[in-house]
């Protein structure tokens, strides 16, 4: 089997005058846990490929052909299948990815389903993005993007664009519908768009830069079923089309559901980015921070609140602002040690979410003119379910996932929490790689239902991977095991063991 499919990706590449290597992978893993789900390390942060189930397992199999093969052409083409045949996940089969990719200069359009990695943050020791994260398994879009900073003209090189703009749909409909049982919110044919841009400052070729980034997104379209003025589900048909594509690029508006207090239409919500580099030939380090925000109180941190009185109770009539705090945020150091085999690189983040715009929660009335808006609900909402795809958040995994909960709601229960976070990882050996990781997390529940007492949680991993034959290549046989545990009453007392094996082949390069 594995000779016929690459007799005709190489038959297809010859066809296109595409002469490039591909990447047939294979990987098994399976996850054994003793608690109330698979411990934190074992499952976040995987692409949304793992499970809370205390036994699970995969088989998975892909073929790529990577569009930098084409780096010396203005055209590049590329491609990817990844699928997995599970045991104990949301699903039994997952189409992890599949996608086709096509570049022009430094564009590049990609259509479908693919694991984008994040942005300023380390991909194996960070927590996590808080806006576009690695938790959740990829949403199937057309998305377009400058993947790599392009240098602006007449800058000298010191300034560098990238970012990029997408459409999507969700596909956990039917997921949705179990887990809820069609008892508490639930939407279905969710649309997503994803949107960001992030400067760079500062030469390729010099120690110092600094980068900025800005990330939105925005859940819209669709149908929710949601108890808005009873316990009870109404159906609510959501704007989609191109007036709901244009509000989600550009917000604006106001949900079907808003009476005369109009939020913007659909989810929005985003992170602020910047980092910090210093690189240096031995070592380097980075300082960076991610402040998340769901609506313009937090993004811009200022509110108008000189509303007039009476029949002008709606009206602009003062030069009078509130000023919110600057609390909320995820800020985090990395130290690269280029020549220490031992240790690579250490991260440590600390991560504050309590604030969401202070507990209180007001709009100006006919009778009362002060507007305060607080409670700004991090990751939920109230028609769509929130910041998640099929259970998990698609930001930071800090933020507890639905598929916690047991009572068949979709929602984050614990979106209130401050957390310390360090992590390391090392080449002790040729061949074996390593990393270690310790978050303390303290919970406080959400605005809406807190928890009777603060929850904490210490979450561990300790994992191994070796690889065989050249250690320089990624070709070969890998195994890898990790061991993980949850303390606390936050996500329970689990202890868990996870071992992977994987093998990759790269077919040669065409003539």
């Amino acid at each position: 089997m594995k000779k016929s499919i690459l007799v005709v990706l190489s038959l297809a590449a010859a066809a296109l005058d595409v002469h490039a290597q591909l990447e047939l992978s294979a990987e098994t893993q399976l996850t054994a846990s003793d608690g109330s789900a698979t411990p934190l390390w074992l499952n976040a942060n995987k692409y949304g490929l793992s499970s809370l189930d205390d036994v699970n397992g995969y088989l998975r199999a892909g073929v790529f052909r990577h569009q930098d093969e084409d780096s010396t052409r203005r055209w590049r083409l590329g491609f990817g299948a990844d699928v997995a045949v599970a045991s104990g996940f949301t699903s039994t089969m997952v189409v992890q990815q599949a996608y086709g990719e096509l570049g022009w200069l430094k564009g590049l359009l990609t259509v479908g389903s693919k694991q984008q990695p994040m942005e300023l943050k380390n991909q194996e020791l960070s927590t996590g993005s808080q806006a576009l994260g690695i938790n959740a398994r990829p949403v199937p879009a057309i998305r377009l993007s400058l993947p790599d900073y392009w240098d602006v003209p007449y800058t000298k090189g010191w300034l560098g664009l990238k970012g990029h703009i997408s459409y999507g749909m969700f596909t956990d409909d039917k997921w949705q519908k179990d887990f809820t049982n069609q008892q508490t919110r639930y939407t279905e044919h969710t649309l997503l768009h994803t949107k960001a841009g992030y400067l760079r400052i500062g030469k390729v070729e010099k120690p110092v830069s600094v980068e900025l980034g800005l990330e939105m997104a925005c859940q819209y379209g669709g149908t929710s079923y949601a108890p808005l003025h009873s316990p009870r589900l109404e159906k609510v048909e959501n704007t989609g089309g191109l007036k709901g594509a244009l509000k989600a690029l550009i917000p604006g508006g106001g949900d079907v559901s808003d009476d005369e207090y109009a939020n913007a239409d659909g989810n929005h919500l985003g992170s602020m980015m910047a980092r910090v580099n210093f690189d240096y030939p031995t070592w380097g380090v980075s300082a960076y921070a991610d402040h998340y925000f769901e609506d313009q109180s937090m993004m811009f941190m200022v509110d108008y609140d000189g509303f007039g009185t009476g029949e002008k109770w709606d009206e602009w009539e003062d030069n009078r602002w509130l000023v919110y705090d600057l609390k909320d945020i995820l800020l985090g150091v990395e130290l690269r040690l280029k020549d220490f085999r031992w240790v690579n690189t250490v991260v440590a983040e600390y991560l504050y979410t309590k604030y969401q715009s202070g507990p209180n929660y007001h709009d100006h009335t006919r009778h009362l003119s002060d507007h305060i808006g607080g409670r700004d609900e991090y990751y939920n909402h109230h028609l769509y379910t929130g910041w998640q795809h099929w259970g998990q958040v698609m930001g930071n995994p800090l933020y507890r996932s639905p598929l916690y909960n047991s009572d068949g709601n979709i929602r984050v229960a614990d979106n209130r929490f401050w957390a310390w976070h360090l992590a390391v990882n090392g080449d002790p050996l040729p061949g074996l790689h390593y990393r270690m990781m310790c978050t303390w997390q303290r919970g406080f529940g959400t605005y809406k239902y807190p928890l009777l007492a603060p929850q904490r949680n210490l979450s561990l991993l300790a994992e191994a991977t070796y690889q065989f034959g050249d250690a320089s290549s990624l070709s070969g046989w890998n195994v890898s095991c990790g061991v993980g545990l949850d303390r606390g009453s936050l996500l329970g007392d689990n202890t868990g063991v996870q071992l992977t094996v994987g093998r990759k082949i790269f077919t040669k390069k065409g003539k």
